[in-house]
C-alpha cells in the first residue's frame, strides 16, 4: 500500500503545472496565464520573460496583493517555441486553470496563433516580446486585435528605426540584409528595413535568405562581402546572428553588423572581437536610471543572473496588467465575465499613462495598441552590450 501511495504521489507531481509560479493558497488568486518556450533554443527568451513576469508578482504579492489583499496566482506552460503546443497549452489555460488573463506569448509566430484565440473571447493579452505588427492588427481586413497589447516594439518600427540610423549616423551608402526565410519576426524587420532605406537613398546591394536550422552561411556571406556594403543588417535572433557575424569576420567582412532586438544576449554566443562595434535596437538600456538599477539587482538576487530586455519589458507587462485586474476587481465586477474582461482591457489602453515601467515612463498606446515610446541603440563593445544613445 505504501508503495502504492508513493507511485500516485509521483504521478500527482508529475501532473501538476511545472512551471506554476507565483505561490498563492488563497482560493480568491486570480490566475493569469503565460505561454513561452522554457526550453529549446529559444528557451533564453522565454525564460527572461517567465523570470521578469515573476519578479513583478512576487513583490506585488509580498507587498500585500491588490484590491484589500488578493493574490494574483502565475500559471506558466513551455511552449517549446511551437505553435500548435501554445494552443493547446492556451485551451488549457482558460478550459482548465480558469485565467482571465494572458501574459505572453513569448515568439512571434505563437503569439499571433493565440491571439486568434483570445479574440473569441475578448481576453485581455499582453506581449513583452513579440514584435510582429499582425500581433494587434490585421493588415489584410485593417481588423483591430482591441484585447491585446504589447510592451515591446513592432518589427516595421525596428526595421525602419535602424534604417534612419545607419544612414543618419553611420553614414551608409550601401547596404546588405541576410535574413531567415519563413522568419515573421525577421521577415518584418527585413522588409521594413528595405523599404526604408529605399526612401533614404540607402541602396540595398545585396539580400540573402536562409532556412531555419542552417549553421553554414558562407555562401550569403560570401555574396555580401562581393556587393561591398558599408553595413549588414542581420534581422534574425541572437544565437543566428551569433554564427553569421563569426563566419563573415572568417570571410574578412569587416562592415558593422546590426539588427533588431532579437540581437539581445548575443555577446554570450560570440567573441567580443567579432561582435565589437554591432549595434542593435532595443528598449532596455542596462544603468541608464536609477530605476533600471534597482530592477537589475533585484533579478540578479532573484535568479542569480542579469536581466535582459526581455525580463524588462515582461516586468512592465505584468505591473500594466495587474494595475488593470486591480481596476476591475475594485468595481466588483464578476472575475472572467465579458464585463470584467473589457475593464482590464480599457484600464490597459486608457488607464496606463502613469505608470513608469522599466522600459517606459508611462504607457500609451496608438490606434493599433502599439506603446508609443522611443528606441535605445545598443552596441557591443569590449565584450558587453552598452547603452551607445537613445535615437
Amino acid at each position: 500500500m505504501k508503495r502504492l501511495l508513493s507511485v500516485l504521489l509521483v504521478l500527482a507531481m508529475v501532473l501538476i503545472p511545472v512551471f506554476a509560479l507565483t505561490s498563492c493558497g488563497e482560493d480568491d488568486a486570480i490566475k493569469v496565464g503565460y505561454i513561452g518556450p522554457l526550453t529549446g533554443s529559444t528557451a533564453e527568451y522565454g525564460e527572461a520573460v517567465r523570470n521578469g513576469i515573476q519578479l513583478y508578482l512576487d513583490k506585488l504579492n509580498a507587498a500585500g496583493g491588490i484590491a484589500g489583499g488578493k493574490q494574483i496566482k502565475l500559471i506558466a506552460y513551455d511552449s517549446k517555441g511551437d505553435v500548435t503546443d501554445a494552443v493547446n497549452l492556451y485551451n488549457r489555460l482558460v478550459e482548465r486553470d480558469g485565467i482571465v488573463a494572458l501574459l505572453g506569448a513569448v515568439l512571434t509566430a505563437e503569439t499571433l496563433v493565440v491571439r486568434s484565440e483570445t479574440a473569441k473571447i475578448n481576453l485581455p493579452q499582453i506581449t513583452g516580446s513579440a514584435t510582429d505588427a499582425k500581433v494587434t492588427v490585421d493588415p489584410d481586413t485593417g481588423k483591430i486585435y482591441a484585447n491585446v497589447f504589447r510592451t515591446c516594439f513592432i518589427d516595421p518600427f525596428q526595421g525602419e528605426k535602424m534604417a534612419d540610423y545607419v544612414a543618419d549616423k553611420l553614414g551608409a551608402k550601401k547596404a546588405a540584409v541576410i535574413y531567415q526565410s519563413g522568419s515573421a519576426y525577421s521577415e518584418g524587420l527585413k522588409d521594413a528595413f528595405v523599404a526604408e532605406c529605399e526612401k533614404l537613398g540607402v541602396s540595398v546591394v545585396d539580400v540573402e535568405a536562409y532556412s531555419s536550422g542552417d549553421v553554414d552561411f558562407n555562401a550569403q556571406l560570401t555574396n555580401i562581402k562581393n556587393a561591398g556594403a558599408d553595413v549588414v543588417f542581420s534581422s534574425n535572433y541572437y544565437e543566428d546572428d551569433a554564427m553569421i557575424v563569426s563566419q563573415a569576420r572568417k570571410l574578412g567582412i569587416t562592415a558593422p553588423f546590426c539588427g533588431g532586438d532579437g540581437w539581445s544576449s548575443i555577446s554570450a554566443y560570440a567573441d567580443a572581437a567579432d561582435l565589437e562595434g554591432c549595434l542593435y535596437i532595443s528598449s532596455f538600456a542596462k544603468g541608464a536610471t536609477s530605476e533600471i538599477v534597482a530592477f537589475e539587482e533585484e533579478y540578479k538576487a532573484k535568479f542569480g543572473i542579469e536581466p535582459t530586455m526581455f525580463a524588462a519589458l515582461a516586468y512592465d507587462a505584468a505591473m500594466l496588467m495587474a494595475n488593470a485586474l486591480e481596476k476591475a476587481e475594485e468595481k466588483g465586477l464578476e472575475r472572467g465575465s465579458d464585463a470584467y474582461k473589457q475593464a482590464v482591457i480599457d484600464t490597459i489602453r486608457d488607464g496606463s499613462g502613469d505608470i513608469d515601467g522599466i522600459t517606459s515612463d508611462g504607457y500609451y498606446f496608438d490606434e493599433n495598441n502599439n506603446p508609443i515610446k522611443s528606441a535605445v541603440i545598443m552596441e557591443c563593445k569590449g565584450g558587453e552590450e552598452v547603452y551607445k544613445e537613445t535615437y
